[in-house]
């Protein structure tokens, strides 16, 4: 299954509560974090929201 490697590259101060709960969901805290996710749905509508913030590369 394809995995999504995202990186926090904005910080949290500043943001909007609903913005930085996604970023927490994500378990991202502080700037140049990682996480790997396996891709679904859920992940891919967290990251729309925050696009803006995170760097997204896909890994196989």
């Amino acid at each position: 299954m394809t995995k999504l490697k995202v990186k926090l590259k904005r910080g949290l101060a500043g943001k909007n509560k609903k913005i930085i709960k996604i970023i927490n969901a994500l378990g991202l805290k502080k700037t140049g974090d990682v996480k790997v996710f396996e891709k679904n749905k859920a992940i891919e509508g967290m990251i729309k929201k925050v696009f803006y913030m995170v760097d997204v590369t896909e890994e196989n």
